[in-house]
């Protein structure tokens, strides 16, 4: 008997992060329901699911269902950036761009970027063009910065 009840929390234990539904987390933060948001979203994340890593970082980069916490925030959108998530990448660079949870940094932030860029994130690209127009973490170079925006452009949705 006792072995029976050890296999059946062993399972579930195995399969609540199944039971867990991305499209239902997805409709509650639609609905602005971030704590159910981030009640499904978690045992995916933690199962290894890197869109939901990303949502967490994202939920804890704003405070929306969870505490505002920056250093959750890079921890997830980190496992996220493992595994290629590009918008990961890309919030990474933000947050050492406005030194939040981190100490601020151009360069960092731009190694993180071109990462995303590299990925094909049109935002990316734009940082990037923002970073060599400024020569903010780069050298200054307009060419670069000029290539840069073109390529953002010809995706679209900057």
């Amino acid at each position: 008997m006792k072995r029976l009840f050890l296999l059946i929390v062993l399972t579930i234990g195995l399969v609540a992060p199944v039971l867990s539904d991305f499209q239902a987390g997805q409709d509650a933060s639609n609905r602005g329901d971030y704590a159910t948001a981030f009640r499904e979203w978690k045992p995916l994340a933690e199962a290894g699911d890197a869109d939901a890593q990303y949502n967490l970082g994202y939920l804890y980069e704003k405070g929306r269902g969870v505490p505002k916490d920056f250093a959750e925030a890079m921890k997830w959108y980190g496992k996220a950036a493992k595994q290629g998530d590009a918008r990961a990448l890309w919030n990474i660079g933000y947050l050492y761009e406005k030194g939040l949870g981190v100490a601020k940094d151009y360069a960092e932030a731009f190694k993180w970027y071109q990462k995303a860029a590299k990925l094909g994130l049109a935002v990316a690209q734009n940082n990037l063009g923002v970073y060599y127009r400024k020569g903010l973490g780069v050298t200054k170079d307009i060419n670069k910065a000029l290539s840069l925006f073109r390529a953002a452009a010809e995706k679209g949705s900057v």
